[in-house]
């Protein structure tokens, strides 16, 4: 059978990222990655030990660790996940993996990562795993956001790891408003952070429901 030029160019580029996609996650790599549980106790001790996760133990990184454990523990508690929402992943999930790249500090994990746990236990076809970003630099370089390791970023594998879909950092609604604190020229961190803050808050888990289900139907 003689293959056109274009679908020959494709199965070429699936094959590609088949290849990079085995590479990256490998068994090894799976075996370093970690529960839900076991990451929230991570951060746990990193807080009692007044440390944060990663090279920067600058105070301000500690400080934002300690926050977004409390922020986690109250997500943990109160994010319900929508009915709908439940059975589009019950339809359309299957044997899949989903592998999380954050770290304790960040601010947009603590906001995310419970809601991506919560989506994810809402259906036994998936499986849900963290990675600490700077200890994986090789998976994170490879799931840059506009050149950039933000994080949180999902990555969902099915199960011949093959790569279903994306998703990260912060759901669009957060984006604009980050995007508008630079329109504006505002550079302090804590004038930042307050105001994402905010932003998530009066959101209440709207835009990333929003990002998911678009995201299940488009599958």
């Amino acid at each position: 059978m003689i293959l056109s030029s274009n679908l020959y160019v494709f199965l070429q580029d699936q094959s590609i990222l088949s290849m990079q996609t085995s590479t990256l996650f490998s068994a090894t790599l799976f075996e370093k990655s970690l529960t839900y549980e076991q990451y929230m106790h991570f951060t746990t001790d990193l807080v009692a030990e007044g440390k944060t996760s990663g090279p920067n133990q600058s105070a301000p990184y500690v400080h934002y660790t300690k926050l977004n454990l409390q922020r986690m523990k109250r997500l943990n508690k109160t994010v319900e996940i929508p009915v709908s929402l439940i059975n589009l992943l019950t339809l359309k999930a299957k044997n899949w993996t989903w592998i999380t790249l954050t770290e304790p500090w960040c601010g947009d994990a603590a906001q995310c990562v419970p809601v991506i746990q919560k989506l994810a236990a809402a259906s036994k076809e998936i499986q849900s795993i963290y990675l600490l970003r700077d200890e994986h630099p090789q998976v994170m370089d490879a799931y840059l956001t506009n050149g950039g390791r933000s994080i949180p970023k999902l990555i969902c594998l099915d199960e011949n790891q093959q790569e279903v879909f994306t998703w990260g950092p912060r759901p669009a609604v957060i984006q604009e408003v980050m995007n508008q604190l630079k329109a504006d020229g505002v550079t302090e961190i804590a004038e930042i952070v307050e105001a994402i803050q905010k932003a998530y808050n009066a959101d209440d888990q709207a835009g990333i429901y929003a990002a998911f289900e678009l995201l299940l139907k488009n599958i």
